[in-house]
């Protein structure tokens, strides 16, 4: 018998109509392998479905028995809630077809199961609704104005966080190792690998993400990784699928330093550095420039994507943006990340 690809119990808030808003998986499992795909196939069926407490304590136990504890654990603690639950069962990595699927796949990246890029999100957007996320948790938009009299007869505030399709990545996930300084600048989706901070100006979009450690003071966008050591200045942005890039995945290597208010929209390879200010795209006219300061030739900033050892800076005198050769190093505030 297979594998399976992946398997999950959650708990879901339903609209008035018991259709899905949102999904929390506990622990998301992927590539479970052979045995534990044979236990989870006896006990529920392929796609989505419902779960009584009862049953997801049963299978808490067979999990536990088949080798896998953090699913167990996952289960045990839902089985304590009084409230049918929602069991997802994926055969394969295929295109998203319901709410569900939709939500275990964010919380595989964010709870660090899957890299960015890796997982197949096709129709994320049309499966995702549009919600109110409020302090009373998820409520449909055309719902809310019915919950907003309800809460005001019974004398309390009901405040709302965001109208949007992607809710904060810490309703759902506290990876270790991170500081976040604005929880509502990371999206659900997103990775963040051990010892990365992300400061106010900070953003990370889903499918998206830092390794760890790294200083974040700007934007990741959807689709672009950066590499262990790279820091992001203030304001900096980083172009994704979703912001003009089209179908180009962009990825920063390692020991790398985009400056406040610069940014790329190619790739770098390790030890690059775009200064603050500057902006590389892929029609970016730039000099080239050896060692010597002489001017080998020009090429567009897609000749270069992807290259190591790259210092990216606009001649103050000319105007012209230049690539220099750049031997050293970025490094990290060491001292700062030790204590993620």
């Amino acid at each position: 018998m297979s594998e399976l690809f992946g398997f999950g119990i959650g708990h879901a808030t339903f609209n008035r109509a018991g259709v899905p808003l949102e999904v929390f998986f506990p622990a998301p499992c992927r590539n479970p392998g052979v045995e534990v795909s044979a236990a989870i196939r006896t006990r529920l069926k392929t796609g989505v479905s419902s779960v009584s407490p009862a049953d997801a304590a049963a299978l808490s136990r067979a999990l536990e028995d088949a080798g896998a504890a953090d699913a167990a654990h996952g289960c045990r603690v839902l089985a304590e809630i009084d409230k049918p639950l929602t069991g997802l069962v994926l055969e394969r990595d295929a295109k998203i077809e319901s709410t569900v699927e939709a939500y275990f796949k964010l919380q595989l990246l964010s709870h660090r199961l899957a890299l960015p890029n890796t997982l197949n999100l096709d129709g994320i957007f049309a499966q995702l609704p549009n919600v109110a996320w409020t302090s009373d948790g998820a409520i449909d938009v055309s719902e809310f104005e019915a919950a907003l009299l309800a809460a005001r007869r019974a004398g309390r505030p009901l405040t709302v966080h965001s109208l949007d399709k992607f809710p904060r990545m810490t309703d759902y996930v506290i990876p270790s190792g991170v500081r976040i300084a604005d929880a509502a600048r990371i999206r659900l989706g997103a990775y963040l690998g051990e010892g990365t901070t992300v400061m106010h100006e900070g953003f990370v979009n889903f499918n998206a993400g830092a390794l760890g450690p790294n200083m974040i003071e700007g934007r990741i966008s959807q689709g672009v990784i950066v590499a262990e050591h790279t820091d992001l200045g203030g304001s900096s942005s980083t172009m994704g699928t979703l912001s003009g890039g089209g179908n180009i995945k962009v990825s920063i290597g390692r020991h790398c330093l985009i400056g406040a208010n610069g940014g790329t929209g190619i790739s770098l390879g390790d030890r690059c550095t775009i200064e603050a200010g500057l902006y590389i795209t892929a029609g970016t006219v730039v000099d080239i420039i050896d060692e010597d300061r002489n001017k080998v030739r020009t090429a567009k900033g897609r000749e270069l994507s992807g290259a190591s050892d790259m210092l990216f800076i606009r001649n103050s005198r000319t105007g012209a943006v230049e690539c220099r050769t750049n031997r050293a190093a970025i490094k990290l505030n060491e001292q700062l990340h030790a204590h993620n």
